[in-house]
């Protein structure tokens, strides 16, 4: 640092913070460690009795905490994202709609190994409600060499580190299935939470039938919501490996390419996923998604509402953080449930 002329300082980084004193009115800092003076400020530090002021030595190898911070932030935002403002350093973003928050672990993890340079993100695959906070960034020194920040941008690889994917107006068609619920021996308690659930992606429910559990006539009642040009199909019911549940083999049976019938995530053990030619997908979902608070299907349909395809590789990994904790007051997706192995 070096001292100069108060007059001399505008565009200079101060070093310290600046107290000021008005004798019944105020007595805390009026300029901030790392402030950068501008030519309003120079009559406000002359009336505190500062002649002099301590900077920074910052030459064109050099960066403001507040220019590094906005190359970060450049290396992060994509589209449906707004920048707040610069505060202490630190840049965050927010979504600007509902959608599925995607992070590039991996490039993210290069760009972190840079020294002295950071960005801090939600969990990749989350869903996010506009306004939500994505990320935030900034460096760790108040000045910083040039070169690290650069070495940053050459390991984010050209390209935005998130993605945020909005919600599609999609269709689903339900085939609820089940002898107990077809002969109206029990009330149909389970199709109304799934409803629900696709609601709050947007998803509108407009085909729904019921099936006793043969496996033909299940494979009917699948054909007959296809039918209805839905976007996903949804089975409920007859998912466990008890010889009279046919949901699995009846799905199979209605052309679907299964992608995994089984996931290593408590609640939803037994879940299906599978995809027809067509792309539309089709779920199997296991009789815990109707009393359970977070389950597996949970963790699936946000990537489903915004027309993310699943591969099974995305179900495997997510034994690693697959077992919800039954929390009295639930925060999901706000918590480890379902993040995986990334």
């Amino acid at each position: 640092m070096k001292m100069i002329e108060t007059k001399n300082a505008v565009g200079h980084v101060l070093c310290h913070d600046h107290t000021r004193i008005v004798k019944g009115e105020m007595k805390g800092v009026q300029f901030k460690k790392g402030h950068v003076v501008t030519e309003e400020d120079i009559p406000l530090l002359l009336s505190m009795g500062k002649d002099r002021l301590y900077v920074w030595e910052v030459d064109e190898s050099k960066l403001h905490e507040n220019e590094a911070a906005a190359r970060l932030v450049a290396l992060c935002k994509n589209d449906h994202m707004r920048e707040g403002g610069v505060s202490e350093g630190k840049i965050e973003l927010f979504a600007e709609a509902d959608g599925l928050f995607r992070v590039d672990v991996d490039r993210l993890d290069a760009v972190n190994d840079v020294e002295e340079v950071m960005v801090a993100t939600r969990h990749t695959d989350t869903p996010v409600k506009k306004g939500d906070k994505l990320c935030g960034t900034r460096v760790i020194p108040l000045v910083i060499d040039k070169s690290r920040v650069e070495e940053a941008e050459r390991a984010a690889g050209g390209k935005p580190l998130l993605e945020l994917i909005p919600f599609f107006p999609l269709k689903a068609g339900i085939v609820t299935t089940g002898n107990e619920v077809f002969n109206g021996r029990i009330k149909d308690t389970f199709t109304p939470v799934v409803i629900e659930k696709l609601k709050t992606y947007g998803i509108e429910t407009v085909a729904h039938e019921l099936s006793d559990d043969q496996i033909g006539h299940i494979e009917s009642a699948i054909a007959a919501v296809r039918s209805k040009g839905v976007d996903i199909v949804l089975c409920t019911g007859g998912m466990s490996v008890d010889p009279d549940d046919m949901t699995p083999a009846a799905i199979k049976k209605s052309g679907a390419k299964i992608v995994t019938y089984g996931a290593p995530v408590l609640p939803g053990a037994m879940f299906l996923l599978g995809y027809y030619e067509d792309g539309v997908p089709v779920m199997g979902l296991p009789g815990c998604v109707m009393y359970a608070k977070a389950t597996i299907f949970d963790i699936v349909l946000p990537r489903i509402a915004a027309g993310v395809r699943v591969a099974r590789k995305d179900i495997t990994t997510l034994g690693n953080g697959g077992l919800c904790l039954g929390c009295v007051s639930c925060t999901f997706p706000n918590c480890g449930f379902g993040k995986g192995s990334r």
